[in-house]
């Protein structure tokens, strides 16, 4: 006897729910097996591994009854369900999960009626509530490695940076002792080495303000036009 149309939306809506889960995280089980499982520590907790495990059989007998494609599934000891890896691969693409839910649905249909409506959609509900919970989580600690990657982005151009300005310094009093050495080029060379030493300065100020503020670089200040150059 198929599960009422009530019952069988209620099982899309869990897939559904699985479906938005899945989008974070890798898996290689199908979705029957993912939303099954759920249940079975959901709905197994108030009537035991051994009341799960008859509900369970009972409703794998009349979902193969509805249809013969689950003929091979089995219900394990334990409450686990066994075998539907080999049928969902199987299934037409207009039929994509359609199978899964017959059993999902004779599932949830007798759980209904063994404990009650209220009971069963309140466990059910929570059982949502823990999949959205496990989504947020998934999806707060992929943009907490994208920050983290970004940070390590960041810190490696700083240190470039910083290398490059201890050269220019370095160059600058190169040529401020080549001003010594040579004192009829001093002004030419003097005034050199202080240009590249202001460089040296205007690139160390926007190094430290850019690695407090964070976020996107903006352009390095114009060189040329800077009024603090000499």
């Amino acid at each position: 006897m198929p599960p009422p149309q009530k019952t069988r939306d209620l099982a899309r809506s869990l897939f559904a729910c699985e479906a938005d889960a899945s989008t974070t995280s890798l898996h290689t089980e199908p979705a029957t097996v993912r939303v099954y499982e759920r249940l079975r520590r959901q709905l197994g907790a108030p009537v035991g591994t051994d009341g799960f495990q008859a509900l369970a059989s009972r409703a794998l007998a009349l979902a193969k009854s509805e249809s013969p494609q689950l003929d091979a599934v089995q219900i394990t000891a334990n409450g686990c369900l066994r075998g539907l890896g080999e049928v969902e691969p199987q299934t037409d693409a207009d039929d994509d999960g359609e199978v899964g839910i017959i059993l999902i649905a004779q599932l949830l249909g007798l759980f209904l009626t063994f404990l009650g409506e209220a009971t069963t959609l309140r466990l059910i509900e929570d059982l949502r509530l823990q999949v959205d919970v496990r989504t947020e989580s998934a999806t707060t600690t992929e943009g907490t490695i994208a920050s983290a990657a970004d940070g390590l982005v960041m810190a490696a151009a700083f240190e470039d940076l910083l290398l490059e300005i201890d050269r220019l310094r370095s160059v600058s009093e190169h040529i401020e002792a080549l001003a010594d050495i040579h004192p009829g080029m001093e002004d030419g060379l003097v005034s050199v080495a202080g240009n590249i030493r202001s460089i040296a300065t205007v690139l160390d100020i926007f190094t430290l303000i850019r690695s407090k503020a964070g976020g996107p670089q903006e352009e390095v200040p114009n060189l040329q036009t800077n009024p603090y150059m000499n």
